[in-house]
């Protein structure tokens, strides 16, 4: 699933005890049933044990990675093919901050409990910012208890990095975004997806293959190993749910705690097409969640007094755009990049209401601001799809035929026109794909299989459509479900529900659940800026 990449190090997405299990984790776990082959999870085990006696070389972080001197970078060595773990290895990019000891509030020391591991979500995100929340005052708490690490999975950044086209061609500046496309404007994306498949096939060769959720999964357990850990700890966001879940039902033995935030559906018969689709269908809600706040807020922004009419305005921005992009950098496929951030996160309501309404009294500078493409990102933003689109590709069946991909959102467009088809052409590389395609792995875990586990779901999120929460809890036996109820903020750990953190910290530093369900009033709706004069 596509997430913003609004990283964790502002705070935005985040974000575990009584005493650990007694139980000892098996020196490797034996594969579930349905699960891939013996000769990866023998694979997985001979990397783990190697890592455990490495260990990762922490020192301070390369200057490009622009962390602070309270954050220690290393490297982990991974085998590129768990089934050959003598063979071709890549390097993972590991960064942490070592936990204070210091209770924030009463300066007692507190017992460390080890690394809290951290993925944001993606694919293809980064979560090397990750060790700088300990500085947050909602994080200090953890930060006492916990080594806080990150690590930039396979693919992304420094880590063994993917792409698919030379990122200079990678933006193609303003651009449109039709939400009911003509065949014409069909037949020409096709031809782009398919040449961006061919072009990650020969960048990357037999590698790309290699490229997947279960080998992510595999390498969150020698990372565990590297970090001196018998047990993980860990914090997944939106996608970093599913490495999670597939982690859980690999390695079951091997999980301490583990928190789900903004869970992805994880039945099989959902990865990851249909998923997809019931995002693009969520995406419209969402909208229409910031139209109606934006037409409540009519008095400040202008925009209209109904929801409609806020669709009105922006439809005229859109219009517009076309024809004249504004500051010769926004066409209308920006406008959308810009507004789906709206959809994601209601801390962005009053300053994309601001662009529209300044847009149409003349002034475009905040609408470019906030919208246009920035040279200095184009590569990162290229290696991020290319690891989105290889993991997602290899990691199931995907539709062959276009007249398939084409029936089902032009029947989904008719109701949710917003995100569609811009959903569609992020993901049709996966249409022409060159590398084989996996059978996803049937997450599930019995009862007393794991110990307690947490999941944090919005009502209303669209990214990781509710619905995807209580699949994982229903298959997580044990599992607890915390809901922020008529809420659709994407990632709830860390962020402005102080009911939903209290559960987080009390999961995290005492082991403690709500129970099977618990539930939470909604964060106050974000309040509206005035336009600046």
């Amino acid at each position: 699933m596509r997430t913003a990449a609004a990283l964790v190090a502002a705070g935005s997405l985040l974000l575990t005890t009584p005493a650990a299990s007694a139980r000892t984790p098996a020196a490797a776990s034996a594969p579930a049933p349905g699960s891939p082959s013996a000769s990866e999870a023998r694979g997985t085990a001979v990397a783990a044990a190697r890592a455990a006696s490495e260990g990762i070389g922490f020192g301070p972080c390369a200057e490009e990675q622009e962390l602070p001197p309270t954050v220690e970078c290393g490297t982990l060595s991974v085998p590129l093919d768990y089934a050959r773990p003598d063979g071709e290895r890549i390097r993972l990019t590991v960064s942490r901050s070592r936990a204070t000891g210091k209770d924030p509030a009463t300066g007692r020391t507190v017992p460390r409990q080890g690394s809290l591991v951290n993925n944001p979500g993606g694919p293809g995100v980064s979560g090397m910012y990750f060790p700088m929340l300990g500085v947050v005052p909602g994080w200090k708490r953890l930060a006492a208890a916990y080594d806080l690490v990150g690590y930039a999975p396979r693919g992304v950044g420094r880590s063994a990095p993917l792409s698919c086209t030379d990122p200079t061609a990678f933006q193609q500046g303003p651009a449109p975004a039709p939400q009911h496309p003509s065949a014409a404007v069909k037949r020409e994306r096709a031809a782009r997806a398919a040449a961006y498949a061919r072009g990650c096939a020969e960048r990357s060769g037999d590698a790309l293959r290699h490229y997947t959720s279960l080998n992510n999964a595999r390498d969150l357990d020698v990372l565990r190993a590297a970090l001196g850990e018998t047990r993980l700890t860990f914090l997944g966001s939106s996608y970093g749910t599913y490495i999670g879940a597939l982690y859980a039902t690999l390695f079951p033995s091997h999980v301490r705690r583990m928190v789900f935030d903004s869970a992805v559906n994880p039945a099989p018969e959902r990865i990851w097409y249909r998923n997809n689709l019931a995002q693009s269908a969520a995406f419209e809600d969402r909208w229409a969640d910031f139209r109606a706040w934006a037409a409540r807020h009519h008095d400040v922004y202008g925009l209209g007094d109904t929801a409609r009419k806020v669709g009105d305005s922006y439809d005229v921005v859109r219009e517009r755009l076309a024809r004249e992009p504004a500051g010769g950098k926004v066409g209308p496929a920006q406008l959308h990049a810009a507004m789906l951030q709206a959809a994601y996160y209601d801390d962005h309501w009053p300053q994309r209401a601001h662009a529209l309404s300044a847009y149409l009294k003349g002034d475009p500078a905040p609408l470019v601001e906030q919208a246009e493409e920035r040279p200095e990102a184009a590569a990162e933003a290229e290696n991020t799809r290319a690891v989105y689109l290889a993991v997602e590709c290899n990691d199931a069946p995907w539709p062959t035929d276009f007249a398939v991909w084409d029936r089902d959102n032009t029947r989904l467009a008719r109701r949710a026109p917003f995100e569609t088809w811009d959903n569609v052409w992020t993901n049709l590389p996966c249409a022409y794909w060159p590398a084989p395609r996996q059978r996803p792995l049937d997450v599930r875990a019995g009862q007393d299989a794991l110990p307690p586990t947490l999941v944090l779901a919005a009502e209303r999120d669209a990214a990781t459509p509710y619905d995807g929460a209580l699949e994982l809890h229903r298959r997580l036996a044990g599992s607890a479900l915390v809901t922020e109820r008529d809420a659709g903020s994407h990632g709830l750990a860390g962020g402005a529900d102080a009911c939903v953190n209290a559960h987080l910290t009390a999961y995290l530093l005492e082991g403690r659940v709500p129970g099977r369900r618990a539930s939470c009033a909604p964060h106050p709706a974000p309040a509206p800026a005035a336009p600046a004069s």
